[in-house]
């Protein structure tokens, strides 16, 4: 009896030895870590970086509505979205724009990526998206599709002293310390407006630099176009004054160019009014010497006639990246009909 007790005993043993071995044979293997995005401020707020990378990326953009109003109102410039269908005297639009900046360290200072797609609707089936801004930038060297300097102007709506078209494929060299920079461009021209008969086909060289010495700043921009052998400089300054910013600026061709064709001189003035935390009032005037070109398709110059501009523009922060604003024109070119327009807009960035 105790034999028989002993080799029961045995074989229950060995039966949950062996079952403990197979469980083990068929255990599952533990999930690989979830590995979350973390965030980047290296380069400022709104940076994460990409899983498994090192590259630090931030997206942004701006959903806009507006409502233009003035003669031809559905006409909108390159930069703002290249519509021109009809001769409304007032025009509703919407634009989405998102953009994508990727940074990374390198031996050379930080490499940047810049990708920003926008798609204008001037109504639902009169749509276009296109490529906004396509560069790369890496110790102070910018090539791609790009804006050049002759985008900026003063902060309001009336000053009218930028190129025609301001975005180009360029490659740039820009030097910056503290609040200075100097720079070089090359433009690719093709987009600029042509004269005497020949379509734009080639390119030109551009320069700025500007800063800030305390409430003060400064640029001065100039460009030589080779296809129509004509060049262009504009100086432009702020100072704050009182309870807002004084902004002046003046700007001289030599001849109808693709970095200024609107008139062979203009000054500008304006007054940025921070009224309250939310609302900034800017009035501003200017006027034009030699306004509009002639002889475009022969022998392409400046008109002997004058203009000049009047506007404000009003600007309010609604809540936080939410905000509206009003602009009203009026143009008065000498020997031509005067113009009044302006728009009203909606914008919610992110």
């Amino acid at each position: 009896m105790n034999i028989k007790s002993l080799l029961l005993g045995s074989a229950a043993a060995l039966a949950v030895v062996s079952g403990a071995q197979a469980a083990d044979a068929i255990v599952a293997a533990e999930p690989e870590p979830v590995e979350y995005v973390r965030v980047c401020d290296a380069y400022g707020t709104g940076y994460f970086y990409i899983p498994g990378t090192e590259t630090c990326l931030k997206i942004n953009g701006y959903i806009r509505f507006q409502v233009d109003a003035g003669p031809s109102a559905s006409s909108i410039s390159a930069s703002g979205g290249g519509f021109v269908d009809n001769d409304s005297s007032w025009d509703a639009r919407t634009r989405g724009q998102v953009q994508f900046t990727a940074k990374s360290d390198t031996e050379y200072g930080p490499l940047t990526g810049v990708i920003v797609i926008q798609a204008n609707a001037d109504n639902a089936t009169n749509q276009k998206t296109q490529l906004d801004s396509a560069y790369l930038d890496i110790a102070g060297f910018r090539a791609g599709l790009f804006y050049s300097w002759w985008d900026d102007g003063l902060s309001g709506e009336t000053d009218d002293i930028g190129s025609p078209v301001t975005l180009h494929n360029s490659i740039r060299y820009q030097y910056e310390t503290g609040d200075f920079y100097a720079g070089i461009s090359v433009d690719e021209l093709e987009d600029g407006p042509f004269y005497n008969g020949e379509e734009p086909n080639n390119f030109g060289v551009a320069v700025g630099l500007g800063g800030k010495a305390g409430a003060f700043t400064y640029q001065i921009t100039a460009g030589y176009d080779t296809d129509n052998e004509e060049g262009a400089v504009r100086a432009m300054g702020t100072v704050a004054v009182g309870p807002g910013t004084l902004g002046l600026a003046a700007v001289y061709s030599s001849g109808p160019n693709a970095y200024y064709n609107k008139s062979e001189w203009a000054v500008a003035a304006e007054y940025a009014i921070k009224a309250t935390d939310k609302l900034k009032i800017t009035p501003g005037v200017q006027y034009y010497g030699n306004y509009g070109v002639v002889n475009a398709a022969t022998d392409a110059d400046f008109s002997d006639n004058n203009a000049w501009k009047a506007g404000v523009t009003i600007d309010y922060q609604i809540v936080d990246n939410f905000s509206a604003k009003v602009s009203v024109q009026y143009l008065d070119p000498e020997n031509a009909d005067d113009v009044t327009s302006g728009y009203f807009r909606l914008q919610r960035a992110f």
